[in-house]
């Protein structure tokens, strides 16, 4: 029997214990009881959610033995920070404790108790460059889906928890109960912690249905070389023009632009296919496969093959990296 703890704290974030049907429904799958689940508090008791809904917890004692610890995160992990009790709890039950998870910015709590210094976090990426400049001891991954580091669990906001619930249960019952519960669930995919927390077309945000249209128009021609001067005809402007209005609705030039395209492009396609780099490198507007990897490494920090590893092998790959 492997005992689960969620450790609730006042504000919390509901859908963090939404993240407990993927423990129910491995159990089903697995056809016996393997998890079971509990709700603490470090005072016990009733806690609100954010959203003022209050639920039942207790107090951890000293029979209370746990595998994984689960912390949730608050609203606003700067304006709502972890009181010196929850944090003294964490620090003991940190080191007894199989793992310890905290979801969305509930990395923050980890990491005011001490639990992430020296090692690869994430949380969500509103406030990532918040817990970089406050907490410089942590590797801050912005730009992933969740990470394990050791015994150190941490995702990104809100439905990422989901995917690293699940990833335990891969990592405790098998890639097949972890499937089963995905399938279960109705997650489209289970999508492994290197993936992307964003959208290159949601972090572009253009203004103007103009140059919105020229990014549908890059997107759908990947596999050309989309000089300004085609992007810009294509949405009937001088190539001028649309250099400095792309530039002032997006906050970036069109080359970069669509180098983020491409790469997010080529991301999905190692992530979900089996075609060889070179093809998927020609598939996406890279020279070859060598140009790829080099614009992998400038904008993901890994080459493409170690993309394709971690989405094959799913969370063994991250608790080796």
């Amino acid at each position: 029997m492997h005992r689960i703890g969620y450790l609730l704290a006042d504000g919390f974030q509901i859908m963090a214990l939404g993240t407990q049907t993927v423990f129910e429904i491995a159990n089903v799958a697995a056809g016996e009881p393997f998890y079971t689940v509990d709700n603490f508090s470090v005072a016990g008791g009733e806690v609100k959610s954010s959203l003022g809904l209050a639920i039942g917890t207790r107090r951890p004692g000293a029979g209370d033995v746990i595998d994984t610890w689960m912390v949730a995160g608050v609203t606003n992990p700067l304006e709502s920070p972890a009181l010196p009790a929850e944090l003294a709890f964490l620090r003991e039950a940190g080191s007894r404790a199989r793992r310890i998870a905290g979801l969305c910015t509930g990395g923050f709590v980890l990491a005011g108790a001490g639990l992430l210094a020296g090692r690869r976090a994430t949380t969500h990426w509103a406030y990532a460059r918040a817990m970089r400049q406050q907490y410089p001891d942590i590797h801050v991954e912005e730009d992933r889906i969740f990470i394990v580091d050791g015994p150190v669990w941490t995702s990104a906001g809100m439905t990422a928890a989901f995917d690293l619930a699940l990833a335990m249960v891969e990592h405790d019952l098998g890639a097949a109960v972890a499937r089963s519960v995905a399938h279960k669930l109705v997650m489209h995919q289970r999508r492994s912690g290197g993936q992307s927390q964003h959208s290159e077309m949601l972090d572009l945000a253009p203004k103007s249905d103009r140059i919105q249209e020229a990014l549908n128009y890059a997107r759908r021609h990947l596999d050309q070389p989309l000089t300004v001067e085609e992007l810009a005809q294509s949405v009937h402007l001088s190539p001028r023009q649309f250099s400095r209005v792309f530039t002032q609705e997006t906050g970036q030039s069109p080359a970069r632009a669509v180098e983020g395209l491409r790469l997010e492009a080529a991301r999905l396609m190692i992530e979900q296919s089996r075609h060889p780099l070179e093809v998927v490198a020609r598939e996406t507007g890279f020279r070859d496969r060598r140009h790829l990897r080099e614009a992998f490494l400038r904008g993901f920090g890994i080459p493409p093959q170690a993309v394709r590893r971690e989405a094959r092998g799913g969370v063994m790959v991250a608790e080796a990296a």
